[in-house]
């Protein structure tokens, strides 16, 4: 499944270097930089899918607690 995350990218320079920073209002704690357009996308991805493997387990903890299951025996991936 894929899921459509609106990305905001801009572009900085520093000391003659450009590089670009990749955020996203519609996920928490998504920050990515790159040298390039398609390099920040690139992290960006790989930032979206590691935040959103980590959000759909925390709701697995969460559902496990809440009904007593013991995590000791559960294992959860996305």
């Amino acid at each position: 499944m894929k899921t459509l995350i609106k990305l905001k990218i801009e572009k900085f320079e520093e000391q003659g270097q450009e590089y670009f920073v990749a955020t996203s209002d519609e996920l928490q704690g998504l920050v990515a930089e790159g040298e390039t357009v398609e390099k920040v996308i690139e992290i960006a991805e790989d930032v979206a899918r590691t935040l959103l493997e980590l959000e759909q387990e925390n709701k697995f903890k969460d559902f496990a607690i809440h009904f007593g299951f013991d995590l000791a025996y559960y294992h959860f991936t996305a």
